[in-house]
This record gives structure tokens, C-alpha cells and sequence, in this order.
């Protein structure tokens, strides 16, 4: 297969290349590892006129602090975040989520803003973003604005993201004191894309559980700490709010299933971290 022409520019700087993006349009598309992209231009499912490379632009390869956000822009690769040193402990669900991402080769090209743009409802950067009440940072040569990561993940590959707009940064919180933070996540096989994915945080007088794979985008609920039976019953009306997708990989009871006993499994572990 092979994808549709297009015209490939190598922007040189951020200005280059939001002016082209306000040019085209949605007839633009931006490009930095291309490992989702790519694979949708070969199957001609996206055909853009206009391909702009943004991984020659300076200061977008680096992750930086901004007091207790961990801001990661545009050109920083999935392994380079992975590889940040002390990450298990600057934000430990970023640690246990990203080694389930793809595989050795696909996590040195892809970037992390890249899976948040791709928006696929099973994978582990933009569940890792509900998950924590991430940021998505938008850029485009009328402004810059900032959308909750709740909001930014409107549906299957779908974002709150304008044509002439680019990601600039994801921003994750920084772990906070007193907080246990725990990932799970079931595939055919590890690298795969997620049957369902759990992530938890637990406070000491709250629960956070996010779960991918499941709807369409990734969704999150927070309760009061809850044990046993109460958890259980609470875990359940989780799993039936969700309109759970059916598909050729798992059938909808079987992904309410995992919500109830990987998202119960997740949220103790998390726990246990707090303890």
C-alpha cells in the first residue's frame, strides 16, 4: 500500500509551520514520529494535501519541569520519557504505563504528543492523561490555549483539536505526597493496543479510576475510599455507564468484566503503594 501524494515540509521553525497549518487547514497534517500517522497514510485512511515534519523545530525535543507539571512537547519521543531519569518517582503511573506502549522500535520514533493526538480510545498516553487530570497545550498563529485532557478526548480518534492547531505540549501532574498510583492493562499480546487499560490513583480519602479500551475515549470516576462490597457495587455501575465497544478482539460484557476485576485489581495495588 502506499499512500496518496502529498507535499512534505520540513518546517524550520514553529512559526513555519502553524502558518502552513492556517493555510491548509485540515488539508494539513503534522508529522514527528509518523507511527500513527503513517501506517493511516500507507492504508489511505488519512490523505493529506500538505505533510509538515516538526522534528527539526527547535525546543520541542526536551521535557522539562514547570514547578509540579511535567510538560512534555511535541518532539519528545515515547522511549526518551521512559528513559527520563527518576520518572518512577517524579510520576510513577508514566513509569508503569509507558513499557506498555508498542514496542522497543515504535517507542524510539513515536512521540508522546503524537499518541494524544492520534486520540485511539486503547492507548496508554492519552489514558494516562484522564488518568491524572492532564493538559493538552494548543498552539496555532491566533493563540494558544490549554484544554483539560477530559476535554481535549471527544471520541474515537476524535479532539478538541482546530485544523489550524497543533499540540505544543502535553503536561502531566508531577506524583503528589500520600498518593499510590497503580496500571494494569490486558492485550492479545504485550505491545498490542489495550482490550482494556486501568489506571489508579488513591488518596487518603479517594479513589481515581480511569479505564481505556472500553468506550470510545478514555473515561474516568473518582470515589470516596470504598472496600469490599461497596467497591464492588460502585466498580459495577462504572462498568454499565460505559457504552462498551464490541469488536473482532473482545465482546462488550467481556471488557465490563475487566473494568470490574482489573480496575478492582489496580485500584488496590494503588493502594498498597499508599500504605
Amino acid at each position: 500500500m502506499k499512500p496518496a501524494p502529498f507535499d512534505y515540509l520540513r518546517a524550520g521553525n514553529l512559526d513555519e509551520a502553524l502558518a502552513t497549518l492556517a493555510e491548509h487547514g485540515s488539508e494539513a497534517r503534522i508529522i514527528a514520529g509518523g507511527q500513527s500517522l503513517l501506517p493511516m497514510l500507507n492504508m489511505r485512511l488519512a490523505k493529506p494535501a500538505v505533510l509538515v515534519d516538526i522534528m527539526g523545530v527547535a525546543g520541542l525535543g526536551e521535557v522539562r519541569r514547570e514547578g509540579e507539571i511535567i510538560v512534555v512537547p511535541a518532539g519528545v519521543r515515547q522511549a526518551a520519557l521512559l528513559q527520563r531519569p527518576g520518572l518512577a518517582s517524579e510520576q510513577p503511573l508514566l513509569a508503569a504505563a509507558l513499557p506498555w506502549l508498542g514496542h522497543y522500535q515504535t517507542r524510539a520514533r513515536g512521540t508522546v504528543c503524537g499518541s494524544a493526538a492520534h486520540a485511539d480510545p486503547s492507548a496508554e498516553i492519552p489514558l494516562c492523561l484522564v488518568a491524572l487530570a492532564g493538559e493538552v497545550r494548543l498552539r496555532s498563529r491566533r493563540k494558544r490555549r490549554v484544554l483539560k485532557a477530559a476535554d481535549f478526548f471527544a471520541g474515537m480518534m476524535v479532539t478538541g483539536k482546530a485544523d489550524d492547531e497543533l499540540i505544543e505540549a502535553v503536561a502531566f501532574p508531577a506524583a503528589r505526597p500520600g498518593t499510590g498510583y497503580a496500571f494494569n492493562e490486558v492485550a492479545r499480546r504485550h505491545g498490542d493496543f489495550a482490550i482494556v487499560g486501568c489506571a489508579a490513583m488513591v488518596e487518603a480519602g479517594q479513589i481515581h479510576l480511569a479505564v481505556a479500551g472500553v468506550a470510545d475515549k478514555p473515561e474516568r470516576r473518582s470515589w470516596p475510599r470504598l472496600d469490599g462490597s461497596a467497591l464492588d457495587d460502585a466498580l459495577n455501575a462504572f462498568a454499565w455507564e460505559l457504552d462498551a465497544r464490541e469488536d473482532l478482539h473482545a465482546s462488550a460484557r467481556l471488557r465490563r468484566d475487566l473494568v470490574r476485576t482489573l480496575g478492582r485489581r489496580t485500584i488496590e495495588e494503588a493502594g498498597r503503594c499508599l500504605a
